[in-house]
């Protein structure tokens, strides 16, 4: 892809901070952490988003991540992290490179997660059955 700013780094033309890198797989530091310490686990083939990905690459994907989220609370003494994939741009993808973020997290950082809602009455029997026939 020519104008795909994950693959311009893959591929040398941009610089990044490289934290780990093998056949298969880069990880940088995100330039807008965060928390400082943030990580992108890139796939070096490009592929546009989460469902777009092989599964083998998704398993490479989350074994770098494992070792990251335990070098993050070594290294960064990171109280925690959050492990996450943006897929399309209604969930916050921007860059559309397959991407995974390990984000390290220390309580009190003032990064809240989602609050959830409630079902409506019968509707998680319903979305359930639509679900399921899907799968």
């Amino acid at each position: 892809m020519n104008d795909c700013l994950f693959c311009k780094i893959i591929a040398g033309e941009i610089p990044a901070q490289k934290v780990y890198e093998d056949e298969k797989v880069l990880a940088i530091l995100d330039i807008k952490p965060v928390n400082p310490g943030h990580v992108l686990i890139l796939p070096k083939e490009h592929f546009a988003d989460f469902l777009d990905t092989p599964p083998e690459v998704i398993e490479k994907m989350s074994e770098v991540a494992k070792k990251i989220a335990a070098a993050l609370k070594t290294s960064l003494r990171a109280e925690g992290f959050n492990i996450t994939f943006n897929s399309g741009q209604a969930a916050g993808q921007v860059i559309f490179h397959t991407h995974m973020h390990v984000m390290p997290r220390f309580l009190g950082d003032g990064h809240e997660l989602w609050q959830g809602q409630d079902y409506r009455l019968g509707e998680m029997e319903e979305i359930g059955e639509k679900i399921r026939k899907e799968l």
